[in-house]
């Protein structure tokens, strides 16, 4: 290892005293004052050298220096040369010298033209044998696409990576599954089902095995949400039944590892390894191509994790495999991620930011459902109906999106790409007799070729989720939702209008932040005058990160947010109840799930 020795550098045996006519002082350090003026003389570009005895100095301190950097970077001449200028970098942490930038440069580009056996060090060559074994290593270790952990791999050589392409710290054969036996458990929205079908696909790539009994599982992964704390509090109870499984597992077994994978992973972080030591893995929303990996590091006894989000990751190139061999639907991921940034919502901080998968592999992946008999598929997505290919660079500078009458967004709004309706007339091309869904929208992205080629389609199902939160334009407002409920009301009436006989669902949170008797009673309104078919209820729960978390005060009592979540339930059956008789008598198609 070189050190520095006042302005060159030398080995730690062999070190030099600096000339006694210059003070050593560190490279960059101002330098002593001048007795004429006060000010300090030194070598950079803000300092000015007085006389003709000064920049001879200079221009001896700056051939030393770069002689010293020649000899530094001819030792890293048997490494990459990305690697020897991050090392030589590493060592000269001072900046250079302005007046011998020109001999940096002229060293370096000297430094990457030298010979891969060069090695002057004596040292280096009496560890000759050494160091070729990690010579030989070093060169097949990682490369730049290691470093870009976002990074879109191509398509063609996903199927091999984590096979072929180990990390430096594993081996091939660390990564494969050896026929261990996975168990997976599914909680929470649609989007997890299918992160289940993704995860297991990439795990059975990797040699291992499906098992549903929990007693012969290796490996047991609890696919989770984070939506609500009720939802988080069930994965903490199944956490405690699972630790008496590992701990009283028969040493002649292979050791049981326990993975906690999706919102929860990416919401908790550190606080899951931390509380429950019987964790072996965490795994976020985008980080399951890297399970085989965390698996393998899992099995030398350390936790391991990647929860880093991604700007880009859709699983495009993963067929998912699913879960129920007689299944006679699906569900297919179209986009992931939001951006609306909803005031109580903690999906954007769990899923991260909009990114939609291009359209043809959509396509390609629902004519291979419909291949092996399928016959419906939901189209999935947190903002199903925003979804925006941009991958097709002709298509970026159409025109920017259309909203729905009354609607804003909390963000800029976007251009170009292909859209949602466009999508949709795609996949419902493939396979006349192959229902389709979509499911969750927003309310703001259903403009009118939306509506009409629901209505045209007969193979596209009149069923639409058209969440709605609240009642009340106050509250709304405090929840960012970027409507009113006159505009709202006013979708409604467009949609009814636009498909005849179409089947409404919604979604509504009780005892939100600062929500008053009046804005219960609002919501209330809302679902006698609507008449949804199908609702989803739900008492408010505060999440951590979100901005009601940070800016609102979760000021409605429990048990009020109890007795109103309760009148709210009451009312929606019984409207349901109404809305639902007006199809008695009427002949449906209707799709037999079971035996």
């Amino acid at each position: 290892m070189l050190q520095r020795s006042g302005t060159g550098f030398s080995n730690p045996g062999t070190q030099t005293r600096p000339d006694r006519s210059e003070k050593a002082l560190p490279l960059g350090h101002p330098g002593p004052k001048s007795r004429r003026n006060g000010s300090r003389v030194c070598a950079r570009s803000g300092g000015r050298p007085s006389g003709a005895a000064d920049r001879l100095r200079g221009a001896s301190v700056a051939r030393r220096w770069a002689l010293g950097l020649r000899e530094t970077l001819g030792c890293f001449s048997a490494m990459h040369p990305l690697r020897r200028v991050l090392r030589a970098h590493r060592c000269l942490r001072w900046r250079p010298l302005a007046s011998v930038s020109w001999l940096l440069l002229r060293t370096c580009r000297a430094s990457c033209n030298l010979s891969s056996t060069t090695c002057p060090s004596p040292e280096r060559q009496q560890e000759h044998g050494v160091q070729k074994d990690f010579s030989s290593r070093l060169a097949t270790g990682p490369t730049f696409q290691h470093f870009l952990r976002n990074a879109s791999v191509p398509q063609e050589n996903l199927s091999s990576l984590d096979v072929e392409d180990p990390p430096p710290y594993l081996t091939v054969d660390q990564l494969l599954g050896r026929q261990r036996k996975v168990y997976l458990e599914t909680y929470g929205c649609q989007m997890n089902v299918n992160d289940t079908e993704i995860a297991w696909s990439i795990l059975q790539k990797s040699g291992y095995l499906r098992t549903n009994n929990l007693q012969e599982a290796d490996v047991i992964l609890l696919v989770t949400c984070s939506i609500r704390e009720k939802a988080e509090q069930t994965i903490w109870n199944r956490l405690h039944q699972l630790r008496a499984l590992k701990t009283k597992r028969p040493r002649s077994r292979v050791p049981l590892r326990i993975g906690i994978l999706g919102c929860m992973a990416e919401r908790l972080k550190e606080e899951i390894l931390n509380r429950e030591k019987i964790v072996d893995i965490l795994a976020g929303p985008d980080a399951y191509r890297d399970l085989p990996r965390l698996l393998a590091v899992a099995e030398s006894g350390q936790q391991a994790a990647n929860v880093l989000l991604s700007l880009d990751e859709t699983y495009a190139d993963i067929m998912p495999v699913q879960t129920s061999p007689s299944a006679t639907s699906a569900f297919v991921s179209i986009m992931r991620g939001c951006d609306n940034m909803c005031s109580y919502c903690i999906v954007p901080f769990t899923r991260g930011r909009e990114r939609s998968r291009p359209v043809a592999s959509i396509v390609e992946e629902v004519r291979k459902l419909s291949e092996q008999g399928l016959k419906e598929v939901t189209l999935l997505g947190q903002n199903v109906n925003s979804f925006r290919d941009n991958s097709e660079v002709q298509f970026n500078n159409a025109m920017s999106t259309s909203l729905s009458r009354g609607f804003s967004t909390n963000y800029k709004t976007k251009q170009g790409g292909l859209r949602f309706a466009h999508l949709l007339d795609q996949v419902s091309r493939i396979d006349p007799e192959m229902r389709i869904r979509f499911t969750s929208p927003h309310p703001k992205d259903f403009p009118d070729e939306v509506l009409q080629l629901i209505h045209e389609r007969d193979n596209i199902c009149k069923q639409i989720h058209v969440p709605a939160q609240s009642g009340s334009s106050r509250v709304l407002e405090a929840m960012r939702r970027g409507y009113s409920r006159e505009a709202y009301v006013e979708l409604i009436h467009h949609i009814r209008e636009s498909i005849p006989g179409v089947s409404l669902s919604s979604d509504f949170i009780a005892g939100f932040c600062g929500e008053t008797e009046e804005d219960h009673l609002q919501t209330v309104s809302l679902l006698r005058e609507v008449q949804y078919n199908m609702g989803f209820l739900f008492a408010y729960s505060m999440r951590q990160k979100t901005r009601a978390y940070h800016r609102l005060k979760d000021d409605v009592p429990e048990e009020v947010k109890l007795r109103r979540l309760e009148e709210l339930i009451t009312v929606f059956r019984k409207e349901a109840t109404k809305a639902n008789k007006t199809s008695v008598g009427c002949t449906q198609l209707v799709l037999v799930e079971g035996p």
